[in-house]
């Protein structure tokens, strides 16, 4: 192929999700959790669990790191996040911010955001920074209630369930 304009084929990907992840460094308190996720994430790059199809890291400034997946569903997302080792981080991260804000956003071809901020210093982050706030409890405390929740709202995806 030449280079140039060029696009991609998601067919294969009906269910694709696309997560971009970010962790930033509130304190000098933050640096031990910031190297643990980063063990954690080098596991993932070593042994990547199912339905983990691409990672990238980036970094949005010197003391906030930015990591995007793709999934290949959000069924094996869910999953993942429910075993160890991602349980673990999540679990300990989640009682002890330890200086540090981590959020991530959730984007399903099929239809359906959400997004969660924990620890984060200002409010207008990613979508945080047009979409109205919201606590999250009841059906907003998990991510599959807030992609449920907000497919509710928007509707029908705009693309037919099967291809063939």
């Amino acid at each position: 192929m030449t280079q140039g304009r060029r696009t991609v084929d998601l067919s294969p990907y009906p269910d694709l999700v696309m997560i971009l992840l970010g962790f930033r460094l509130r304190s000098l308190r933050a640096v031990p959790t910031f190297f643990r996720l980063g063990r954690g994430f080098a596991e993932i790059a070593r042994h990547p669990p199912e339905g983990l199809l691409a990672s990238d890291n980036f970094l949005f400034g010197w003391n906030h790191l930015g990591i995007r997946q793709y999934w290949r569903d959000m069924e094996t997302l869910s999953r993942f996040t429910r075993t160890s080792p991602h349980a673990g981080w999540w679990g300990r991260y989640a009682t002890n911010f330890g200086g540090a804000g981590f959020w991530h956003e959730v984007y399903c071809a099929r239809g359906g955001v959400e997004a969660l901020y924990l620890g984060m210093p200002e409010t207008g982050f990613g979508l945080g920074r047009f979409a109205r706030a919201a606590r999250p409890e009841g059906p907003l405390k998990s991510s599959a209630g807030r992609i449920a929740a907000d497919r509710a709202h928007r509707g029908p995806a705009p693309f037919p369930a099967s291809h063939e």
